[in-house]
């Protein structure tokens, strides 16, 4: 299974256990939920990765680095 399938796989199995424990609960904001889970994580993971190297991580993210900044910004990663 290649990388992407493997996060795929995962991102699905976490969605399908979020809308299993609702509750009775209407969804409520899946989209912002779901980038914030990965996002978050996957820039502090690219950033130690290069030392806090903003623009090594950048392009590694494959986006700009006042995109970045903003990121990290939005997540406190400052």
């Amino acid at each position: 299974m290649c990388e992407k399938s493997k996060i795929r796989k995962a991102v699905k199995e976490s969605l399908e256990d979020y809308f299993t424990h609702l509750d009775g609960q209407p969804p409520h904001a899946v989209y912002d939920m779901v980038l914030a889970c990965v996002e978050k994580p996957m820039i502090e993971y690219i950033l130690d990765k290069v030392g806090g190297n903003q623009s090594k991580a950048a392009e590694i993210l494959g986006i700009n680095r006042n995109t970045l900044r903003k990121k990290m910004a939005q997540y406190n990663l400052e």
